[in-house]
């Protein structure tokens, strides 16, 4: 009797796993395998309403698709008590590293601290996390890119005039840098006067209110330096055919729509980033650091200026 039991048993996990019903590796004989699912990667990412961090999340994907992990992507709609709230919930869904791309830095902190008792790698990607020592930050060099952009612009309207500055979300890191890049290469202008300077929060429709606002209260502005394609493109809707003619609007990530921009003549010009790279690596980053492997604590990623005169190389 005992011996037909076993019998039976057997039959029975044999059809149990032939039909793919595991009920774990070692009852169906992979005594060194294991049930678990790949290493999981949560993306923490400040808005997929922007075609750059649509880039970006894709380029992370390639790249987890590649090293064989498992990527979950969180969208935190630009709202910083979202992501707080997102990251708290990556550690409960098991994530082995958390990549996120902030809001806002400043209170990005609070939501990567929550990750520290976990021990979990954090990669920070785009923005940085003010005030916390993330395992590795990785970001094109908007300092350099804002520099490039004064230049740029100043050229374009012959060292004379006055400018507006179209801002990104306040408190985040590439805000600032681009910021500064830009204010520090421009004042080397003495011709050039910034009239106006205001948050469009890298959005295109606030971007279109907040240059018609601006216009009307600096009718002779004949630049605008717009810290990102999407509020460049607002700004070109606002100017209508002032755009390329008699307003220069200058941008920033060399996205499909911003390089079309160029190439029609309605934006002179923008600095091109590499968002899928910044993915890429940030994924990359990840995954060394699950496997205790050195993973460097910054990584630059080169920009490139674009105009007129190149902007075919980048379409």
């Amino acid at each position: 009797m005992f011996s037909s039991m076993k019998k039976i048993i057997r039959i029975g996990m044999a059809f149990l796993c032939a039909g793919g019903l595991m009920v774990g590796a070692t009852a169906c004989g992979g005594g060194t395998q294991s049930s678990s699912s790949a290493d999981k990667v949560v993306l923490l990412v400040s808005t997929l309403n922007n075609p750059f961090f649509v880039d970006l999340r894709d380029g992370a994907q390639e790249e987890a698709t590649k090293q064989g992990v498992d990527l979950v992507v969180s969208d935190a709609q630009n709202d910083s008590a979202t992501q707080q709230n997102q990251a708290q919930n990556a550690v409960s869904q098991g994530a082995k590293a958390v990549i996120i791309n902030p809001v806002d830095s400043d209170a990005a902190a609070p939501a990567v601290q929550t990750l520290m008792p976990s021990n979990l790698p954090v990669i920070s990607v785009d923005r940085a996390v003010t005030g916390v020592d993330v395992t590795s930050h990785i970001a094109s060099d908007n300092v350099a890119g804002g520099k490039q952009a004064a230049e740029e612009l100043a050229k374009a309207i012959g060292d004379q005039g006055d400018i507006l500055i179209l801002e990104g979300t306040p408190g985040a890191a590439s805000t600032r840098d681009r910021g500064q890049g830009f204010k520090d290469e421009i004042a080397k202008h003495s011709g050039i006067r910034i009239a106006a300077e205001q948050t469009a929060n890298f959005d295109r429709a606030e971007a279109l209110d907040v240059t018609t606002n601006l216009m009307q209260s600096n009718p002779n502005v004949v630049g605008i330096y717009a810290e990102n394609d999407e509020m460049g493109l607002g700004a070109v809707q606002a100017l209508g055919n002032g755009a390329g003619n008699g307003v220069t609007v200058f941008g920033f990530d060399g996205t499909a729509d911003g390089l079309k921009a160029v190439a029609d003549g309605q934006m002179v010009g923008t600095i091109a980033q590499q968002p899928r790279l910044l993915g890429q690596k940030a994924v990359e980053a990840a995954v060394k650091a699950i496997k205790g492997e050195v993973v460097e604590q910054t990584q630059s990623i080169e920009v490139e200026t674009v105009t007129a005169d190149n902007v075919k190389e980048f379409q």
